[in-house]
């Protein structure tokens, strides 16, 4: 038998496993029919190929276009969690074990998704999470997300990590973004960074609190062992000095800088001094940490557990929105991320609290499947799929979603 490189006998068992998942012979197995939001259905649906963007019936449909398009490696930093994934699978399960309460003869013939964040009025509530490194899972990157946000109107936040320079991303977006800030341990490094994005026009600086070290990114690790490409192709090309992201370009930026584990409730007024964008402090689960934000002066809070792919807590997401809700009490936007795959889900996140709603790895797999054709499919999806929840709820507006619109098991 011939040699076959991992990636090769890895890609051989996931068709196998494909085909025998949409094989009607699989059902026919008692206990082997496919269950689960990512298995793949049998019956005449199974057969029908997502060649084209316009063909994803759902997200999970592009999750498993990308896995087949994405390199083995980046399809893995898409997909991990940290430890044995317990949040990231939380923060599914808690949105599965809540239920929608349907409300009937409520018209719903106009339905308004409008928020207002900032002053800024935005026709969806699902928003464009920062994610890095795009260009690992296309060639146009973020460019390709900033043209499908134009295209659709949404929020868009932009990553410090990311593998295209804001200016860029503005212009592809056709205004600026919001811009995702990690701190680093250099302040030198911060105000240069804070300041191009300030020239550039950026409203909002997101500050990301949720990564004070490393993370044990297990399933990264995995897939990145399958992968049988020289790395060093990309991130480090040969002879040459380790790759600088372009946000951090032109700065005396180390790599030791990234972390910033000493970062405490202070900086946000070392923030005020040097910037007069607005801040909205990312990755808060509590309503201790909400309560002194409020204390410092945020002008929003954005509930996050990074995906799942930063902290082990086993918290998820939409479970701690009502206590962050209930300290807010509406003084400043609250938005949500983690585990929202679904219009539905997006119903949920409002439901317990949030004014707007983000997303990450759907619009990724819509990327690395099909570029921007693949996130605009995404959030359009995601939109459609709102306004359906949204009749069946009799909530004719994002304003009547109530925290009694929702129930848990």
């Amino acid at each position: 038998m011939g040699h076959h490189s991992p990636h090769t006998e890895i890609a051989s068992r996931r068709d196998f496993v494909r085909w025998l998942a949409a094989s009607p012979l699989l059902a026919a197995i008692p206990g082997c029919a496919p269950v689960g939001p990512g298995s793949v259905p049998t019956g005449p649906t199974a057969a029908a190929a997502t060649s084209t963007a316009a063909d994803a019936l759902d997200v999970f449909d592009m999750e498993r276009v990308a896995e087949t398009t994405v390199p083995p490696a980046h399809f893995g930093y898409i997909q991990t969690g940290v430890d044995g994934e317990e949040t990231q699978r939380n923060n599914r399960a808690a949105l599965e074990r809540m239920f929608i309460r349907a409300r009937r003869l409520v018209d719903v013939s106009r339905i308004d998704t409008r928020v207002t964040l900032f002053g800024r009025e935005w026709p969806t509530p699902i928003v464009i999470a920062p994610c890095g490194s795009q260009r690992g899972f296309h060639a146009e990157g973020e460019l390709a997300t900033a043209r499908a946000a134009l295209a659709r109107e949404h929020l868009q936040a932009l990553s410090t990590v990311s593998s295209t320079g804001v200016e860029d991303v503005n212009e592809a977006r056709g205004e600026p973004v919001w811009y995702q800030l990690y701190a680093t341990s250099n302040w030198d490094v911060t105000q240069a960074v804070v300041e191009r994005v300030r020239a550039a026009g950026c409203p909002v600086i997101v500050l990301t609190v949720d990564l004070p070290g490393g993370s044990n990114r297990l399933t990264l690790e995995r897939w990145s062992r399958t992968d049988d490409r020289t790395c060093s192709s990309c991130h480090r090309p040969r002879g040459r000095a380790p790759t600088v992201k372009p946000m951090f370009q032109g700065t005396s930026y180390r790599p030791g800088d990234f972390r910033s584990p000493g970062l405490t409730w202070d900086f946000i007024g070392r923030l005020r001094e040097i910037t007069d964008q607005r801040i909205v402090v990312k990755g808060l689960m509590t309503h201790e940490d909400a309560s002194l934000a409020l204390e410092h002066g945020v002008d929003g809070i954005w509930v996050s557990n990074h995906g799942g792919r930063a902290e082990g807590s086993g918290q998820a997401t939409v479970d701690a929105l009502p206590e962050i809700a209930a300290v807010v009490a509406g003084q400043v936007p609250i938005i949500v991320d983690g585990g929202f795959r679904r219009g539905s889900d997006i119903f949920k996140g409002i439901a317990r609290g949030a004014d707007a709603v983000a997303v990450g790895r759907p619009y990724l797999w819509g990327l690395g499947a099909f570029g921007q054709a693949g996130v605009e499919r995404v959030l359009e999806i995601l939109s459609d799929e709102l306004r359906i929840t949204m009749r069946l709820a009799g909530a004719p507006s994002l304003a009547s979603i109530m925290e009694s619109s929702v129930g848990a098991e």
